[in-house]
């Protein structure tokens, strides 16, 4: 393939050779500075080989994943051409069930830690990974944080520091409507949680039992 040579602009060039290849099994989408493909799981690797081998883009960037709720979770590759100077970006998509792809270790080398961290971080199982160990959490750590429901403690005990509601973090006016910190769930035990934590902090402090003021007792101005 030769965009430049048929006087044409990359990401037309670059559709022809997918069609051309996989036909209706793919989509063709234009990006900033190049073309967006999307495939089935079963088409993955067959994807990512032939975009190595006959498209020039050897040079692998990153994956990662996105979670899309109901739809499942999508899986993303960038890649590039060293010699055409053109992008790729690669997507497929698995079930939130089942959320299982092939390895893409087997194409591009580099893919193995970033298929580790997309596994923890989402839940995503690459098939055939030689070391699918997590990369970056602790040990013992449970759950997938980037899943968007993933439960965000910090921001139940803690409040969050980026409000840009009225009343959001406690103080000063009240909002029209309660804002919920990102990650808190609107109903259940850790929503409850957070309502009462924020009541308490917007609340001013109660002087103690006996505690009297600066005036004395029943407002009585202190002897000279």
């Amino acid at each position: 393939m030769s965009a430049e040579g048929e006087g044409r602009p990359v990401h037309e060039a670059l559709a022809d050779a997918w069609t051309a290849r996989f036909g209706d099994e793919i989509t063709t989408e234009e990006t900033f500075g190049g073309l967006a493909v999307g495939v089935s799981p079963e088409l993955w690797l067959d994807a990512l080989t032939f975009a190595r081998d006959d498209l020039s883009c050897g040079f692998f960037d990153w994956l990662t994943g996105v979670d899309e709720l109901d739809e499942g979770f999508a899986v993303v590759v960038h890649l590039y051409s060293l010699e055409r100077r053109h992008h790729l970006l690669i997507r497929t998509r698995v079930p939130k069930r089942a959320p299982v792809l092939p390895t893409a270790t087997g194409v591009f080398r580099g893919a193995e830690w970033h298929e580790r961290e997309t596994s923890e971080m989402f839940g995503v199982l690459f098939e055939g990974h030689p070391n699918l160990v997590p990369l970056l959490l602790p040990d013992g750590f449970e759950g997938h944080p980037l899943r968007k429901d993933f439960v965000l403690a910090a921001r139940v005990a803690k409040p969050w520091p980026g409000a840009k509601e009225p009343g959001e973090s406690g103080h000063g006016a009240p909002s029209r409507r309660r804002v919920r910190p990102p990650g808190v769930p609107d109903e259940g035990a850790w929503g409850a949680a957070a309502e009462r934590a924020g009541r308490r902090r917007a609340e001013p402090a109660e002087p103690s039992a006996g505690q009297e003021g600066p005036e004395g007792p029943e407002g009585e101005a202190p002897d000279a």
